[in-house]
């Protein structure tokens, strides 16, 4: 345990609204020609029950001074988008949100979504999860012999919908 560095926050959702939280990396240079500019990694948590209420402890390992994160609450029918930064030991939640491109995928047949690009440490610019369990759909990963390089797909079931979502950069037109 000597070796892990980082710093944890909690949350406590309130009953039938479940919170994840997205940190959201920015590519190194030297990697921008061939990789989305921004990328995300989901935290990991731990979940502690307290009556109704469930109060989450998010980690993040090896800490930048400051984290920008996607905060997503799903509840029913509903996910509300925040963005924060973690800042020392406090995260600061926006009051006025940073726009997000997001969208609910739904399909009547069984599907693959298209495909993207993963970074060389194999961290990609999408994230798609089932808004019923809040768990990512993981991608399949293949190599593109054709461009040289690290892909994935994700298997969509038929007749469900899911959030997907990708952190880019804003363009002024």
């Amino acid at each position: 345990m000597e070796g892990i560095r980082g710093k944890h926050f909690s949350i406590t959702d309130p009953q039938g609204v479940s919170t994840v939280i997205y940190r959201v990396n920015k590519t190194e240079k030297e990697y921008l020609n061939n990789a989305p500019k921004y990328t995300v990694e989901r935290l990991i948590s731990a979940e502690e029950l307290n009556g109704n209420l469930k109060k989450k402890t998010f980690f993040i390992n090896e800490p930048e001074y400051e984290e920008q994160l996607v905060i997503l609450s799903f509840g029913k029918d509903k996910v509300v988008v925040n963005m924060g930064v973690l800042e020392d030991n406090k995260v600061k939640v926006s009051k006025k949100p940073i726009p997000i491109k997001f969208q609910t995928l739904y399909s009547e047949e069984a599907t693959e979504y298209k495909e993207f690009k993963y970074t060389p440490n194999l961290k990609r610019p999408i994230s798609i999860i089932d808004p019923e369990t809040t768990e990512e759909v993981k991608p399949i990963l293949y190599f593109d012999e054709q461009t040289n390089e690290i892909k994935g797909k994700c298997k969509l079931k038929p007749n469900k919908s899911y959030f997907a979502f990708e952190i880019r950069e804003k363009k002024d037109n």
